[in-house]
């Protein structure tokens, strides 16, 4: 079979980084992101987190070929906001959602467990 090792889709090589960033300079106050090792699910939950901010302008992404695990997204934001500013806070937003899901996803197990014993 011809298919890569698995492995290969989530595991960063010596010297790759997980997240790089470059300005965008056909259009004012924008960076690009490009995510190693990551696909559509968390594309697109950073473009939602991104599009919750009143200054992020424009967000979107997209993967440049399915058999590359790469993110890529653009970010624009108002002329008081940067893009890093925009994107760093959105990451620490959706750790916060997804936090407050676990913790609320354990409560109701518990309760499921214990409403059958």
């Amino acid at each position: 079979m011809n298919a890569p090792p698995t492995f290969e889709s989530f595991l960063l090589f010596d010297g790759e980084k997980k997240i790089t960033r470059e300005q965008d300079t056909k259009v004012p106050n924008a960076a690009i992101f490009t995510l190693n090792k990551e696909d559509h699910t968390m594309g697109n939950m950073i473009r939602h987190q991104l599009l919750k901010d009143p200054n992020v302008l424009f967000a979107g992404y997209k993967n440049p070929s399915p058999f590359v695990n790469q993110i890529i997204i653009r970010v624009q934001t108002t002329s008081d906001y940067t893009p890093n500013d925009a994107f760093m806070n959105a990451i620490t937003d959706l750790l916060s959602e997804l936090s407050l899901f676990e913790e609320r996803f354990k409560e109701q197990l518990k309760e499921k467990k214990e409403g059958l014993e």
